[in-house]
């Protein structure tokens, strides 16, 4: 189970080894790794290893993974 307090959007990249990925809750909070399962991770662990505030959770948080050139090809 992945226990996110915000949603987090991870989308396919140009680059077949890329995935970025950015946070709606979380203004500014975004970035680039080689898996989804690497964006899954900062996303979860990012903020406290760089000691960034982490606001108050999100009570409904989503995960989408999409192809960012076809967004209606969602995993």
């Amino acid at each position: 189970m992945i226990e996110l307090p915000y949603s987090l959007m991870i989308e396919t990249m140009e680059e077949p080894d890329y995935f970025g990925f950015y946070s709606p809750d979380l203004a500014g909070f975004s970035g680039v790794r080689h898996s989804a399962e690497d964006c899954l991770y900062q996303a979860k662990w990012g903020m406290k290893e760089q000691n960034l505030p982490v606001p108050a959770a999100n009570p409904d948080p989503t995960i989408v993974i999409q192809d960012a050139k076809n967004p209606s090809a969602a995993a």
